[in-house]
């Protein structure tokens, strides 16, 4: 699986609702771009209680979300960004069902890029609806992000390195391969697990300690 970058996406943390900020802005950036324990050099996030640190540390959402939110949101502006969802990474034809918790990628260069390795499905909040509705009637986006299994995840980085964009994303290392991204969310997120597929999860190495220990709650 290789695949193009067509963007590589940072923000800065700003006011967004009243007294909250965030980073969900991202914008493209120019040239080469670092890959480090937390993520992109430089990029922010404005509550680390819930976004950024290594277990997050750069997010994909993919492009091909977006001709859907398109049809379903009228075709706002906003869309045309590649960065419109917080993505670190703007990526085609690589979707939740087609790659695994713990599947392992080299982005940029093979002498100089870095490896990620997916961690976790992202789980949707309030925040997407409040970007979004400031182009286009946005309630209910989390219900459908999680009735669609539209969240997009998070990579750990394993190596650090660069890349920019233009340069390719590869998946050199299959992760535990009965667990797509997909399924994963469907769930921690959206509740369609069994007792056995939580515990298969409560142990799942490559899946980030702090979904393993939702995993573990819902077993109760």
């Amino acid at each position: 699986m290789k695949h193009t970058l067509e963007a590589i996406c940072t923000g800065t943390a700003r006011p967004f609702n009243g007294a909250e900020a965030s980073a969900i802005a991202k914008h493209p950036r120019e040239g080469i771009v670092q890959f480090l324990e937390d993520g992109l050099a430089p990029d922010e996030q404005a509550d680390k209680r819930v976004h950024g640190g290594p277990e997050m540390a750069v997010h994909l959402y993919p492009l091909d979300h977006h001709e859907y939110w398109r049809d379903e949101l009228g075709a706002p502006d906003l869309l045309d960004q590649p960065g419109a969802f917080g993505s670190n990474l703007a990526v085609r034809g690589m979707t939740e069902d087609q790659v695994h918790i713990g599947d392992t990628f080299r982005v940029g260069p093979s002498a100089t890029g870095a490896l990620l390795q997916i961690s976790q499905p992202r789980q949707p909040c309030w925040k997407i609806e409040h970007r979004f509705g400031a182009f286009c009637e946005a309630k209910g986006m989390v219900t459908k992000i999680v009735s669609t299994g539209r969240s997009g995840w998070y990579f750990r980085v394993l190596e650090f390195g660069e890349a920019r964009a233009g340069d390719a994303i590869e998946r050199v290392e299959i992760g535990h391969q009965d667990w797509s991204v997909a399924r994963a969310f469907a769930v921690l997120m959206a509740g369609k697990g069994s007792r056995e597929e939580l515990r298969e999860l409560a142990n799942l190495d490559a899946l980030s300690p702090k979904l393993r220990e939702k995993a573990k709650a819902k077993l109760g």
